[in-house]
């Protein structure tokens, strides 16, 4: 019969006529047969099912192997001994390879042939060894998958003992080594179905034998924490996971963190590879062994970890949303990872210009799954933009797309960012980094944040941005000199030169700090410039003297010189600069000079002083427009001795007086000018003089007495301008000692900017101390910033010499009566007609946060020169009245309004730059004006301006300064060499992260990120609370004021 079978199925006659002659030897099979005919056909059939040509010779040899099994079954028994079987395992078959799963499956039907036989018992015992050899052997995945399908229904091959753990450990180790090149969704959908095989035979062995479950796990770790580079586990490891019982997260989690086996190197890697799972399809719980890894390195306080791995895998975690089948678990993994990475804002930056194409994305499939995708997904970020507030570059395009999706409250918010944060970090919180590249597309370098030294970035930021006083500062011959001033022009070449993106500004900061600012905390970046620029300012007097004493730097100079040196610098305190010359380059860029006249109002007495400035501090007003002030007559009004209304002399539109209103107030108002030029008014001296008359149109004003900000209009700058040049009654408390009076008296105070700076600098008095509750608040309103501002000047001839004088005091008896007469307010003569000087804004620097005990700072700047073409300032009358400017002062009906707005059109176009620590952007006017209504914490603080249609000497340094690159002066060689040896040392950095990066380190702890980057070292008010309202993690930081 066998004859006849293989002369059958090797003719050419038809397909069905064979079938036909097969189904006759099959029905044969019922026949008696003797030994040889028997194992004569069992050896045809086998050769048919491992060797057949074509699927029917296959299909024939199952078909007639069955049968002649089935009726002749001690005879197959004989056949398919063990013998046999581990011949076909081992040498394989004829042609046919030991690894072919065609052996695999012939052994699997010969075990269901024999199952009721004695004889399969000794094949058991033979295949629990040989399944063990061939998983040794690391199969590949359609194999063990085979394997996997006979040792799920033959269960008692499966290695008994301690041999089964051992099997387990090698399975894993195989799944480990599993690879799918192919990118075919048949290939790809095929390799998944065997892997599932794989991981459900462990399953069951780990349910049957429970002792095998944990040394299963062990190799698991084994695997995914090698630190071999040239062994990466397969993400097919992933499918037993779902496996795992979640009852033991506890236990394995505390296991693994607390080992002191497991180094640092080894769990990064481990983590990084769980992480990798969450592409597997179809896995389970993934996601939830990922952040319970997550939360218990967190809790161990293996910091270090948690930041090397965030950084390497969030932006992978991020693309696994474009899947459907992983989305879930990938946006859980990404949320928790993104929230509870709270001191700095480079892992969600990572992300942040990947979410407007996500976005918009699933906003047009319009699928219910997208949109409640989105929904959770916009929760998040609003979350990240809240607590990394000061970011408005990068944030403004993403609040576009998501604005038509819920937002969050700010108490979820907080709630939210509460609950995830690593709890448990201190400031000893390994530094997280950015690497450091190339130089950015703007030219620009930003500066390194040393630990919250963001406000003193803001600031270098913009006096760099101030174009005169960066290249005087740059044409400067300091060599041997070890000044403040030399530390700037240090720091200023280093900006204007280094091919580094951000740079470290570590000396300067070290000699440019207030000795009161405590190192590593928060302070408030308007204190630091006044104390910077009165520094260089005294620094550069003392060295004037000192070389005009030809004293420079002898160390055998006397006691007594040093001291005739000190005390000539300390007179030219008090000596006026009668010509530029002999002006500090501080005087000639920010130095103004403001003139305060204070009239006694009961015996008309006067007194005048004029003070230097380099910056104006603005109050805001009590109310945006006038309906709260009173228009009377400040002599016949009361005095009031319960801290009663200031008053100011503006004339009004209106002679019905309208009251202001003490019972809303919230806030604390006040303005001054820095700290040098403040005094007390008994410091004036007065006498008499009647010619003064009484103006009967003066409005109240209160500075003093806490008042809410009243209007629902934005303010701008030029109101707060307004109010500081507002005369001002002094009354209760605040009375001025009338020396010709001989007691305190009610008195108006006047103030007038006599010389204007080339440089204006406006700092907005946003910070203010709540007495009841004794902390200090800030102010969020909105201020609108004009591009053009007008300045007015009061330039007056009688008293130029009396203008000179840092701190005068005038006796006006044997004065003239044509000089009284210019005192009035509603005069019209010239002296009293203020000259509109343009300015244009340079740099806003902007203050992130609510509260003035932390926050963060950031600048807005362009270049401005003296000689800037781009705006021509219509000329101004100089005959406008005093009173006029008083009471329409900078209004937006003056002719300003209308050149602003040209100038704005043409201004949009042109570069503005965001300097934020060591961040540059690229960024708009437009940018500028909406940053406060796009994010309310962040508001401006401290603006600069420029003078226009001026020159300051600069033109005269070409000649002798040589050839001025892009307008700057050439630096001195000294500089020029610090500078070279500098970007050397920088490409060689580049070189060595290159080359670290390529062999792939093992050590976690290698990590090629500078120090001191956006508040990360330590955390505190600028990383953390970047405006979140909240100190850092266990640092709280301040604002002096």
């Amino acid at each position: 019969m066998d004859k006849i079978l293989e002369g059958l199925v090797s003719s050419s006659h038809p397909l069905p006529l064979k079938r036909v002659i097969v189904r006759k030897v099959v029905e044969s099979a019922e026949h008696w047969l003797d030994e040889a005919q028997c194992e004569a056909m069992f050896a045809l059939t086998t050769r048919l099912i491992l060797e057949g040509q074509d699927p029917f010779q296959r299909q024939v040899g199952h078909q007639v192997l069955e049968a002649y099994a089935r009726y002749h079954r001690p005879e197959f028994e004989s056949f398919f001994n063990k013998t046999f079987v581990l011949g076909l395992l081992q040498q394989g078959y004829h042609s046919l390879d030991r690894k072919d799963v065609a052996i695999l499956d012939y052994i699997h039907n010969g075990l269901k042939l024999i199952m009721s036989c004695p004889s399969v018992l000794d094949l058991f015992s033979l295949l629990q060894v040989e399944v063990l050899r061939m998983v040794c052997e690391r199969p590949e995945p359609h194999l063990c998958a085979r394997l996997s399908d006979l040792l799920t229904d033959f269960v008692q091959c499966i290695p008994k003992g301690k041999l089964s753990i051992t099997f387990c450990q090698q399975l894993v180790r195989t799944i480990g080594q599993f690879q799918c090149v192919s990118t075919q969704e048949k290939e790809l959908r095929e390799y998944v179905s065997q892997v599932t095989k794989v991981s459900n035979l462990l399953q069951n062995i780990w349910k049957a034998e429970p002792s095998t479950l944990l040394p299963s796990l062990q190799e698991v770790f084994a695997s995914i924490s090698s630190t071999d580079a040239s062994f990466e586990p397969s993400v097919a490891l992933a499918s037993l996971v779902q496996h795992i019982p979640l009852q033991m997260i506890t236990v394995l989690i505390r296991s693994l963190t607390t080992d002191p086996n497991v180094k640092d190197a080894s769990m990064t890697q481990a983590l990084c590879r769980m992480i990798d799972w969450l592409s597997w399809p179809l896995a389970q719980h993934v996601d939830t062994w990922v952040i319970a890894l997550l939360k218990g390195l967190a809790a161990v306080q293996k910091f270090t970890i948690l930041i090397d791995v965030t950084l390497l895998k969030i932006e992978l975690v991020f693309n696994r949303l474009w899947f459907p089948l992983v989305r879930p678990g990938a946006l859980t993994v990404l949320s928790h990872m993104l929230l509870s990475f709270q001191h700095s804002p480079e892992a969600f930056h990572l992300i942040v210009p990947h979410v407007v194409n996500l976005v918009h994305s699933f906003k047009s499939d319009g699928l219910p799954s997208s949109t409640t995708f989105l929904v959770q997904l916009t929760e998040l970020i609003h979350c990240m933009m809240y607590h990394y507030s000061g970011f408005p570059d990068l944030y403004e395009p993403i609040l576009e797309a998501i604005k038509d999706f819920p937002k969050p409250s700010e108490e979820k918010i907080k709630l939210i960012l509460s609950q995830s944060a690593w709890t448990s970090q201190s400031n000893s919180l390994a530094s997280c980094l950015s690497r450091l590249s190339g130089k950015s597309e703007t030219g620009k370098t930003g500066l390194i944040n040393l630990g919250n030294t963001c406000y003193m970035n803001s600031v270098i930021q913009a006096l760099f941005m101030a174009t005169d006083f960066r290249r005087q500062v740059l044409s400067l011959n300091l060599n041997g000199c070890n000044s403040l001033m030399k530390k700037l022009q240090h720091l200023f070449a280093f900006l204007a030169h280094t091919q580094r993106e951000a740079y470290a500004p570590r000396i300067f900061f070290e000699a440019s700090r207030p000795p009161w600012f405590t190192p590593r905390s928060q302070q408030d970046c308007s204190e630091y410039l006044r104390f910077l620029l009165d520094r260089l300012h005294e620094e550069e007097k003392i060295l004037k003297v000192q070389s005009s004493h030809k004293l420079s730097e002898s160390l055998g100079c006397s006691e007594t010189s040093l001291q005739e040196v000190a005390n000539k610098a300390a007179v030219l305190t008090e000596t006026p600069c009668t010509s530029d010359s002999e002006k500090t380059l501080i005087e000639k860029m920010f130095g103004g000079k403001l003139q305060t006249h204070i009239c006694c109002l009961n015996c008309r007495s006067t007194s005048q002083k004029v003070e230097a400035f380099t910056d104006l501090s603005l109050a805001f007003c009590p109310s945006s427009s006038m309906e709260n002030l009173s228009f009377q007559d400040p002599a016949s009004s009361p005095s009031t001795q319960d801290g009663g209304l200031m008053q100011a002399t503006v004339p009004g539109p209106s002679k019905e007086p309208r009251v202001c209103n003490p019972s809303t107030a919230a806030f604390a108002c006040y303005s001054a000018v820095n700290e040098r030029m403040v005094d007390t008014p008994d410091e004036f001296r007065c006498s008499e003089d009647t010619s003064v008359p009484n103006d009967s149109s003066k409005m109240l004003v209160n500075k003093d007495v806490p008042q809410k900000l009243g209007g629902e209009t934005t303010s701008s700058v030029t109101d707060l301008l307004n109010y500081f040049l507002a005369p001002e009654i002094l009354t209760g408390d605040n009375q001025y000692y009338c020396e010709n009076c001989a007691s305190l008296q009610n008195a108006e105070k006047t103030m007038q900017i006599t010389e204007e700076p080339e440089y204006l600098i406006l700092t907005l008095l946003r910070f203010s101390y709540d007495q009841k509750y004794h902390v200090r608040r800030k102010i969020l309103d909105n201020v609108s910033l004009p591009l053009v501002l007008e300045l007015p000047v009061k330039r007056t001839t009688s008293f130029s010499s009396l203008s000179e004088s840092w701190s005068l005091d005038v006796d006006f008896t044997d004065i003239s009566e044509n000089l009284a007469k210019k005192l009035k307010p509603s005069g019209t003569e010239e002296s009293c007609s203020p000259k509109l000087v343009p300015y244009l804004l340079s740099s806003v620097v902007v203050h992130s946060g609510v509260s003035s005990e932390s926050g963060h700072y950031y600048s807005y700047a362009r270049n401005i020169t003296g000689t800037e073409s781009s705006y021509q300032m219509c000329h101004q009358p100089e005959t406008l009245a005093l009173a006029s400017s008083q009471s329409h002062l900078l209004g937006r009906d003056s002719p300003s309004a209308v050149i602003e707005q040209d100038l704005e059109n043409k201004e949009m176009s042109k570069e503005w730059f965001l300097f934020n620590d060591s961040r540059v952007t690229f960024t708009s006017f437009q940018s500028v004006q909406k940053i406060t209504s796009r994010f309310p914490k962040d508001t401006a603080y401290v603006l600069l301006y420029k003078k226009q249609n001026s020159t300051n000497g600069l033109s005269g340094n070409n000649s002798t300064t040589g050839l001025w690159v892009n307008g700057d002066p050439p630096l001195q060689k000294e500089l020029m060499d610090a500078i070279t040896k500098d970007n050397k040392l920088y490409l060689q950095e580049q070189e060595l992260n290159a080359r670290a990066r390529a062999l792939q380190a093992a050590s976690a702890s290698c990590s090629f990120r500078p120090n001191g980057f956006d508040d990360n070292d330590p955390p505190g008010s600028c990383g953390p609370t970047g405006g979140g309202g909240g100190g850092g993690f266990n640092t709280v930081g301040r604002l002096v004021f």
